[in-house]
């Protein structure tokens, strides 16, 4: 009996197209679980330099704030240029504006 491994005294090319095969499921997989569910949570490629405030930052409490009517535009503003001087990029970069 002729097996598909034997055929014609041995596999043929289209052996070369499982390593093929395999690393399209493998990325089909990784594709599906980054779309799906690590959607919502930080992955490795994620820092949490990348994340924008937190929900406990006093950036993120002045937008809330902002948002829900509390101070008006102008005190806003104010409070959030002095923020970004401790909090901000500009001090986490370590340069001088």
């Amino acid at each position: 009996m002729q097996t598909l491994a034997n055929w014609d005294g041995g596999p043929g090319p289209w052996i070369l197209f499982f390593p093929l095969i395999w690393a399209a499921v493998v990325l089909g997989v990784v594709t599906l679980l980054r779309r799906t569910a690590w959607r919502g949570r930080r992955g490795p490629w994620r820092t949490p330099a990348d994340a924008g405030p937190s929900g406990d930052s006093p950036i993120a409490m002045l937008g809330r704030r902002f948002a829900s009517g509390e101070i008006d535009e102008d005190e806003y503003w104010r409070r959030l240029s002095v923020l970004d001087e401790q909090f901000g990029r500009a001090a986490g970069k370590g340069g001088a504006a």
